[in-house]
């Protein structure tokens, strides 16, 4: 069966080392909160806010050896009063029907999902 994680977190900086950084924060989480291996994961589809420039998410999966998973970026729509330097993803995965995926919010964006939000490294 197909299941979908959703995920984000925020930089204070639009700078490559901290985009990448960030972004394998989040990728680590997921798949340690989900106990989740590379060969489950059937695509990944990452955005950024507009006032992110200075690198691609899909680069830091990419470091972390998702390298035969499809990966794309894009940008995230410019809302109004939307929250800024902030990085989601959205993961497909295959995995047995007992399965309930667990969503990662982080830093800033633990306001986007304030119902999925929990400390690092706790389950809800």
């Amino acid at each position: 069966m197909v299941f979908a994680i959703r995920g984000a977190t925020t930089v204070e900086n639009d700078c490559k080392e901290e985009i990448v950084r960030c972004t394998q924060e989040l990728l680590n989480e997921i798949m340690i909160r989900n106990n989740l291996k590379k060969e489950e994961i059937v695509f990944i589809l990452f955005t950024m806010t507009k006032d992110l420039k200075s690198a691609f998410p899909a680069y830091a999966a990419r470091l972390m050896g998702f390298v035969d998973i499809p990966l794309i970026c894009a940008q995230e729509l410019d809302i109004e009063g939307a929250l800024t330097k902030c990085i989601r993803l959205l993961m497909l995965i295959q995995r047995d029907n007992s399965f309930t995926p667990k969503h990662v919010y982080l830093k800033e964006a633990t306001k986007l999902r304030e119902d999925l939000t929990c400390e690092k490294g706790e389950d809800l």
